[in-house]
């Protein structure tokens, strides 16, 4: 199918959301959500809850290069 730009329509479906676990306690979100951390550690992405992100604050400052500061 075209549309109206001229363009081709595959008719593909958008990704499903991605549902989110934090590295911590486990909590889950439907999507990214702004209050929450990621980080890459070992080159795996994980994600912190904002509670989680909260209570271990300092840790995260700590492992920052001072180039952060």
């Amino acid at each position: 199918m075209t549309s109206p730009s001229g363009g081709s329509d595959d008719g593909g479906s958008a990704p499903e959301p991605q549902t989110l676990v934090c590295a911590r306690c486990g909590a889950t979100a439907d999507a990214p959500r702004p209050t929450w951390t990621c980080s890459v550690e070992h080159g795996v992405r994980q994600y912190l809850c904002d509670t989680c992100s909260r209570e271990n604050l300092r840790a995260i400052e700590g492992r920052l290069d001072s180039a952060w500061w």
